[in-house]
């Protein structure tokens, strides 16, 4: 089959839109945390790009995607590791017209943010070496054996019917799930709950939020592999959907708290992305806003969940991916129409019946329960090997500093009664009015205190 450059062109830039959805994760996971342990943060998931890139040449599209033989159903074999020979296979022979290794790196940026996700639950606590060697397991032992269930043909899930267009499963339930038993591998953060431990820079949330959503348009509509119509219903549900629930969070905002807030309006979104994943190819557009509006206001009632349950998930990892991700996969059974997609399903509005929600009830149940069980044996046995959660000094010092050698912010030190070097105009504006400022302009040596006053070296030189 001949290459489609359309769809090979749509997939390239989808590719790249993904990609692009890890680093805006650092900054809204970044500005959502403290300012001591905000480089940390967006480390460990830009460090995600690069370990889980490397597993996915390697094995993990091999063990996800290719024929598992006598277990296809439950992990892919190692026919294609090292993508040896795929790398002269003009295009896959699925009838996309892509070449298969444009799918190969799709499939990786989907990887990588998965890992990426679940370190928001575990911020400010967690050293950054344990993080690391998490994910490399994680991934090889989590994330590949539920994207081959629910994406490779011959998986169980995939052959059960259970649908999931972009990632509802594979993605954010999977690591809403890791997330939270991670929070309880870790345990609480030093303070919490008692010290509601703020966001400390909402301008970098509401920029990492924008770039998630931008990303997102790659992240669903590209998931119908080709510049088509089934890409069109994926990116105006991703639009509409989104923008239904930032609104609904800020409505709850406003007649619980009294205030709708740019955190509410970022979360809100995130939620609506993420419900709307698993669906967005599967209902029409009133669908995705109704959708958009449910998730956006379960989310904000969600994530207080933490205080009542008393788990310390530090950025709402459970509270918006988890819930947000089983909203969206179930709402499949309610809302989805053949109509917009003939590779979809009927659900119970749209005279389906219960069949599609009971098989999409097994693939979030199936999901949820095998990602939270492995991830707390993955992390207790980390944390009983080479230690997980990071030195009580450090945590309270600033992991920052105590793993990277590094502060996100230099304010520099201003001591009273030293002098500071001031440019030009401000120097000028510190002479006395009717004084003559007799130094040159760029001399470094002139300087005034604290209180505006000439410095000694100054006056020293007008009594001469």
């Amino acid at each position: 089959m001949k290459i489609d450059s359309g769809s090979t062109a749509w997939m390239l830039a989808s590719t790249a839109l993904v990609l692009l959805m890890t680093p805006g994760l650092a900054f809204f996971y970044g500005g959502m945390s403290r300012a001591k342990s905000v480089l940390n943060m967006m480390m460990m998931s830009f460090v995600s790009i690069a370990t889980v890139s490397m597993v996915w040449v390697f094995y993990g599209y091999s063990l996800a995607f290719s024929d598992g033989g006598g277990v296809n159903k439950i992990i892919g074999g190692l026919g294609d590791w090292g993508l040896v020979g795929l790398e002269n296979l003009a295009t896959a022979d699925d009838g996309t017209g892509i070449p298969q290794l444009v799918f190969v790196a799709f499939q990786a940026t989907f990887a990588i943010i998965t890992v990426a996700l679940i370190s928001g639950a575990i911020a400010d606590r967690a050293k950054f070496g344990a993080w690391v060697v998490f994910g490399v397991i994680w991934v090889t032992l989590v994330y590949i054996p539920i994207a081959h269930w629910v994406w490779a043909s011959g998986g169980w899930l995939f052959d059960l019917g259970a649908l999931d267009f972009a990632g509802g499963t594979v993605v954010h339930i999977n690591a809403g799930a890791a997330g939270l038993a991670l929070a309880l591998v870790l345990g609480r953060r030093k303070g919490w709950p008692k010290d509601p431990m703020r966001p400390h820079n909402l301008p970098f949330v509401l920029l990492g939020a924008g770039l998630l959503w931008f990303g997102w348009f790659g992240f669903n509509a590209g998931s119908a592999l080709g510049a088509n119509g089934v890409a069109a219903v994926a990116f105006i549900n991703t639009l509409v959907a989104t923008a239904a629930a930032s609104f609904a969070w800020i409505m709850v905002e406003k007649f619980r708290d009294g205030s709708p807030t740019t955190l509410g309006i970022a979360s809100g979104a995130v939620a609506g992305l993420v419900a709307i994943t698993p669906a967005c190819a599967f209902v029409t557009p009133i669908g995705a806003i109704v959708l958009g509006l449910i998730a956006g206001a379960v989310c904000a009632y969600a994530v207080s969940l933490k205080y009542k349950f008393g788990y310390d998930d530090s950025l709402d990892v459970v509270g918006v991916h988890l819930v947000g991700g089983v909203l969206g996969a179930l709402l499949i059974g309610f809302l989805g129409t053949a109509a917009v997609n003939e590779a979809g399903a009927d659900g119970l509005l749209a005279g389906g019946g219960l069949t599609q929600l009971g098989k999409q009830a097994v693939g979030v149940a199936a999901t949820l329960a095998y990602s939270l069980v492995m991830t707390f044996v993955i992390g207790k046995l980390i944390d009983m090997t080479i230690g997980f959660r990071a030195e009580a000094e450090d945590e309270v010092s600033g992991i920052d500093s105590a793993a990277h050698a590094e502060t996100a912010y230099d304010f520099g030190t201003i001591h009273s009664g030293v002098g500071v070097s001031l440019p030009p105009p401000i120097r000028k504006a510190a002479v006395a009015d009717g004084e003559t400022d007799s130094s040159s302009a760029d001399d470094p040596g002139d300087t005034v205190g604290e209180d505006g006053s000439e410095s000694a070296s100054k006056k020293v030189e007008a009594d001469a």
